[in-house]
């Protein structure tokens, strides 16, 4: 004679559910909007020719990390724009119209990458420490999101490596730091 197993009520009832053809209830969040396209494209064949032509002009963008370059003649007027590719690790930045510096990046690793989309730099410190990571120094700082990520100097390893700041050679953040503003755009793409 077999012996039946026997398991409580609810399990069973967990159990069946879960074989049902039924359609299931999900909770969705609604869609948020997503630009259809980022106001400055670095994917190759996707810039603009005046874009690449202004690349053109820094020479071979084939830099090894840490490395950055920077034009000699800025421009007199405009604003402070700055384009970050997360997935090339390039950051770009602009006076008015014109492409002023570019420079190899650091972004977050896998599991803390660098959050995407459309920002402004609303805090700047020559000299600021990380709230979440041991007072960690993040020499000139200019935060962007209220989580605590900013862009700063710090080790440039050649690949995603920070917490979710991107890094910036220490030369180059400097020279940032001198260009920009509370209130100066972000783009990071990737």
């Amino acid at each position: 004679m077999k012996t039946l197993n026997w398991i409580p009520l609810a399990v069973a009832a967990a159990l069946l559910a879960s074989c049902s053809t039924a359609p299931k209830r999900v909770a969705v969040a609604p869609p948020q909007p997503v630009p259809q396209e980022l106001p400055y494209r670095w994917t190759q064949g996707n810039a603009p020719q005046a874009h690449e032509d202004a690349l053109a002009a820094f020479g071979p963008l084939h830099m090894k990390p840490g490395e950055y370059k920077w034009v000699a003649d800025m421009p007199d007027s405009g604003d402070a724009k700055v384009v970050i590719d997360t997935l090339t690790q390039r950051f770009y930045v602009y006076r008015g119209d014109k492409l002023v510096g570019i420079s190899t990046i650091s972004s977050g690793k896998k599991g803390k990458e660098t959050p995407l989309g459309f920002w402004k730099v609303f805090l700047k410190k020559k000299l600021g420490y990380s709230r979440k990571y041991d007072n960690a120094p993040m020499p000139y700082m200019q935060m962007y999101d209220h989580a605590g990520i900013a862009f700063h100097a710090g080790p440039n390893p050649g690949y995603p490596a920070s917490h979710g700041c991107v890094r910036l050679p220490k030369a180059f953040a400097e020279k940032l730091y001198g260009l920009t503003k509370v209130g100066t755009e972000v783009v990071i793409e990737g």
